[in-house]
């Protein structure tokens, strides 16, 4: 049975959201990075290198917000405490993206606070339908993540060496969540709405790049 968040639980969701738009992200984990000498990148690659990494720090505001509505409406404990879990791991995300966009002489999304709140919106109504929903959500969003990252492993400057590292970490935490999702019960997304999940992050990762 779906239990009612109390106003406790509320003012807590508030402030994950006001720390995720507005406040520096930290890592428990030393970043990928960290013992990586910086190489010289042309100003072009430099700016592509921001966009992509300005797209991933996107799309782990966006994750904070889905699993913070998915965990809201989560009905079972297990599947909200496997939601708080893979949260976590996005917050370094967060950081890790965060801290190379200003590397790089960039800065995050414009759109973050339009993203963070129709995520969220999302995640609530994915918790809503019931938990194998719930977590067949989670996988299928961590899958297209992971498809996304592994194409940006192709797609960055060759000698931008910090900034892959980074995303071929992401890539294998994202890849974990959804083997974490599927071993709880998730439920295979009926094709439809995997094209206008494909299609939405489309839109997204778009706008991001660019501004």
């Amino acid at each position: 049975m779906l239990k009612l968040p109390t106003l406790d639980q509320l003012i807590g969701e508030f402030d994950t959201a006001l720390r995720t738009l507005s406040a520096p992200a930290t890592s428990v984990r030393v970043h990928p990075d960290a013992h990586i000498e910086e190489s010289g990148l042309s100003a072009d690659d430099k700016r592509h290198a921001a966009g992509l990494m300005r797209v991933n720090h996107s799309g782990e505001v966006c994750a904070q917000a889905l699993y913070q509505g998915q965990a809201l409406t989560a009905r079972d404990p297990a599947t909200r405490d496997a939601l708080r879990e893979a949260a976590h791991e996005e917050v370094e995300h967060l950081a890790w993206t965060e801290q190379r966009l200003a590397e790089l002489g960039s800065h995050a999304s414009v759109f973050n606070p339009l993203l963070y709140a129709s995520s969220l919106l999302i995640g609530v109504t994915a918790g809503l339908v019931g938990d194998k929903w719930n977590l067949g959500f989670l996988a299928e969003t961590e899958r297209q993540v992971g498809a996304h990252l592994a194409g940006h492993l192709h797609t960055l400057p060759v000698q931008d060496s910090k900034s892959r590292a980074i995303v071929a970490q992401m890539h294998v935490d994202e890849l974990s969540h959804a083997d974490l999702a599927v071993e709880l019960g998730a439920a295979e997304l009926p094709a439809p709405v995997k094209v206008a999940m494909a299609t939405t992050s489309r839109v997204m990762t778009t706008l991001s790049y660019r501004l």
